[in-house]
């Protein structure tokens, strides 16, 4: 499970990238009940999601050319600048080069070979989010790839992931460990693309998963916010129940009542 007891290659952070952010809080403040910091007049309107006062998202403007609404998970580094070179000599590129957030840490953004689009937080002054796995935080992470097998290889020279395929239906899951983890310290898993993203022309993506008390009830909301609903509601014996979404700007997500949430 996800923890803040943060390591190498664990996720640590999460922002969303909006079009219109003003109605992307909005969104998601009604939706999960967080409110809204700016980070001040010098963050170009970056700002965080909190939760009783403890940061659990973060959301900006674009800044890229030609990108699109979407959430960014960060995992850890002990130095952006040689996961940038790894990142590099394992076939994936450097979107952003590695740079210094004020006292805050230093980060870099990346594109893995397949496609899917991720960065890094090596922590200064903040070590990353406040709270995960509890109702209304990121409780899990996962690819979407258009080439499982090529994806492992990647993380794995990166990050030193373990991985674990397990039956799933009809396809095959891979389970997702930080280097030195057991199968308690789970963080995500990888997956291949369904045929209707492939037929649609979807490419690899990232999406994070937040806890909620009840799936139907916040999917329910979520459409009345604007949102739509990307997948139905699955039960999975030993998981929960869960659905992908998407924000009213196209920003993939998805809920889930964990089997074991309290």
């Amino acid at each position: 499970m996800l923890t803040t007891s943060y390591s190498p290659g664990t996720p640590n952070w999460l922002d969303l990238g909006s079009p219109d952010t003003d109605a992307a809080q909005a969104f998601y403040c009604a939706l999960f009940g967080w409110t809204f910091a700016s980070a001040g007049p010098d963050a170009g309107g970056y700002g965080f999601f909190r939760q009783a006062g403890r940061t659990v998202a973060a959301i900006g403007p674009l800044t890229e050319q030609g990108a699109s609404s979407a959430w960014t998970l960060y995992f850890q580094t002990e130095d952006a600048d040689q996961t940038a070179e790894l990142v590099e000599q394992a076939g994936g590129t450097v979107r952003v080069g590695p740079f210094d957030v004020f006292s805050h840490g230093r980060m870099a953004g990346f594109t893995d070979p397949t496609g899917a689009r991720f960065a890094v937080w090596q922590p200064g002054d903040t070590a990353g989010l406040d709270a995960v796995t509890s109702v209304g935080t990121l409780s899990w992470t996962e690819l979407h790839t258009t080439d499982p097998a090529a994806a492992k290889a990647f993380y794995g020279t990166v990050f030193g992931w373990l991985t674990q395929d397990v039956p799933f239906g009809d396809f095959t899951y891979t389970v997702v460990n930080p280097a030195g983890g057991g199968t308690d310290a789970s963080q995500g898993g990888i997956v291949g693309l369904v045929a209707e993203d492939r037929t649609a022309g979807a490419g690899s993506y990232w999406q994070p998963y937040f806890e909620v008390e009840n799936a139907d009830a916040t999917i329910a909301l979520a459409l009345q916010l604007g949102g739509t609903q990307r997948s139905p509601a699955v039960d999975e014996a030993g998981v929960g129940r869960f659905a992908q979404l998407a924000d009213p700007h196209g920003a993939v997500f998805a809920v889930i009542k964990g089997a074991q949430a309290s």
